[in-house]
Order: C-alpha cells, then sequence, then structure tokens
C-alpha cells in the first residue's frame, strides 16, 4: 500500500492542485468585479434613460397646463361648462358603481 506524504515536504501534485485553485479563486474575482462593472454601467444607463424620460414628462405636463390656462383665459364661459359636463359624467358614473 502506498501512503500520502502529509508531512512538511512538498508534495509537487498537492502544490500543482493549490497553484490551481489559488488560479481559479483570482479567475472567479476578476469575473465578479467584470460583472459588477456592467451591472454599473447598465444602471447608470437605464437611469439616465429614466431621467430622461420623467423630464420629458414633466415638460410635457407643462406645457399641457400652459395650453389649458390660455384656453380658460380665452374662453372662460365655455371651459366652465365643460368642466361642468365633466363633473356630471364622473358623478354619473361613479353613482352606477
Amino acid at each position: 500500500m502506498s501512503r500520502i506524504d502529509t508531512g512538511n515536504s512538498q508534495n509537487p501534485a498537492a502544490a500543482g492542485l493549490g497553484d490551481s485553485a489559488q488560479a481559479v479563486g483570482q479567475d472567479l474575482r476578476n469575473l465578479g468585479s467584470q460583472v459588477r462593472e456592467a451591472a454599473k454601467e447598465k444602471y447608470d444607463q437605464y437611469a439616465g434613460e429614466a431621467r430622461q424620460y420623467v423630464d420629458q414628462g414633466r415638460e410635457a405636463a407643462q406645457e399641457w397646463e400652459q395650453t389649458l390656462e390660455s384656453y380658460v383665459q380665452e374662453k372662460p364661459l365655455q371651459a366652465l361648462a365643460i368642466a361642468a359636463g365633466v363633473g356630471l359624467l364622473l358623478g354619473l358614473l361613479w353613482k352606477r358603481s
């Protein structure tokens, strides 16, 4: 029977295995860093796009508000009649449900 020496002497196969394990560990750390960096880049990209959409929505809402204000100033009676009609319609729909 052969006996594996676990003493202080260097075993070339064990040393090679240890080196391979260290190399694999380093490769995994490098891969983790690359994945983390790629995820951060995508997050930054999507966050920037989301900010653009929010800004566009805010601008559209402000334009709509300005248009509505100018319409009410130009035709106050017609705006009042439209508002009353919408209120009546919403009231009827709410009463039915």
